[in-house]
């Protein structure tokens, strides 16, 4: 159980960051809770299982790919205890597998979309887009990155050290820059976190600003994603709920108490129309944003009668 809420704490205060890591981190835990839970009866285990389940999911509710990593893993089938665990480890292992190779085959895909001399801007820190970019280069193709900053939690600091160790030529810049260097710009490539039935993508809050930039721009915007950021719920017409994070990140709480008449807001995503979007680069091809649900559909199996039993 320590370990257990350990791994949930690191999910939910970001020392755990990153769609992709969240949910192979979450699918790792639960088999690992799993094999080292002592139940007796299938009964027992089942309901343990699901409280590992509910406090797994519970710590980023914006990062559609965690709960679709423990549905994943939650549909678990056996007889008894033995069986249970063992089927547990099988699918949580599929998982990890299937989302690390997704990761490289956006990469060989995303980078037919990158010409040689390309200038790519690129926002957070995505191992999707930053696998496109790394093939691109592999493929000696001459690109430059401008990289933002990403504040408050500088995951543009993250990517750039990428990058750098990749060899490829970075430009880091402040989140406010983007519209001035947009000019210099010829393809974005951003990630996701999640990626609604009509193509709107859920991504670090200043996705939706650049998507804006690029469009006035005349510049394509391409979304890598792996299949399991789709989010099935939003076929039902339910919103992805936008994380809301503390103000600390932003403004010490001294300085804070300082101020009587101020507050703090600190929405960690925003949704950026599929309108912006030219593509969303998956690990089973590249399609348009209005596309979306036919990953739901065929490619993650969610069936609508399901997903009300849910």
């Amino acid at each position: 159980m320590k370990q257990l809420k350990e791994t949930a704490e690191k999910i939910k205060s970001m020392e755990i960051r990153g769609a992709g890591k969240i949910a192979r981190t979450a699918a790792s835990e639960l088999r690992d809770y799993a094999a080292r839970l002592e139940a007796k009866y299938l009964d027992d285990f089942n309901k343990k299982m699901k409280y590992a389940a509910e406090l797994l999911v519970s710590t980023r509710p914006t990062a559609v790919s965690l709960p679709n990593a423990i549905r994943w893993v939650m549909r678990y089938k056996g007889e008894n205890v033995d069986e249970a665990k063992a089927d547990i480890k099988k699918l949580a292992d599929e998982f990890i597998t299937n989302s690390e190779n997704a990761v490289r085959k956006i990469g060989e895909i995303g980078a037919r979309r990158v010409q040689d001399g390309d200038t790519i801007m690129t926002h957070c820190n995505s191992s999707a887009a930053i696998s496109i970019m790394a093939q691109a280069h592999a493929q000696g193709k001459d690109i430059n990155v401008i990289a933002t900053e990403s504040r408050p939690r500088w995951q543009g600091l993250l990517t750039i050290k990428q990058l750098d160790k990749l060899g490829i030529d970075a430009t880091l810049i402040v989140d406010s820059a983007v519209r001035f260097f947009m000019k210099d710009v010829d393809l974005v490539i951003m990630g996701a976190d999640a990626v609604t039935v009509n193509g709107s993508v859920i991504n670090k809050i200043g996705t939706s600003q650049i998507a804006l930039a690029a469009n006035e721009s005349r510049k394509n915007v391409v979304i890598a994603a792996e299949t399991y950021k789709f989010s099935p719920r939003s076929i039902l017409g339910e919103l992805v709920e936008i994380e809301e994070r503390a103000s600390e990140e932003v403004i010490s709480r001294e300085k804070l108490d300082e101020l009587s008449n101020v507050r703090v807001r600190n929405p960690a995503f925003d949704v950026t129309p599929r309108e912006y979007i030219d593509l969303i680069c998956t690990e089973v091809g590249a399609f348009p944003p209005e596309m979306a649900y036919i990953i739901i559909k065929d490619f993650l199996g969610w069936e609508i009668e399901e997903m009300n039993s849910t």
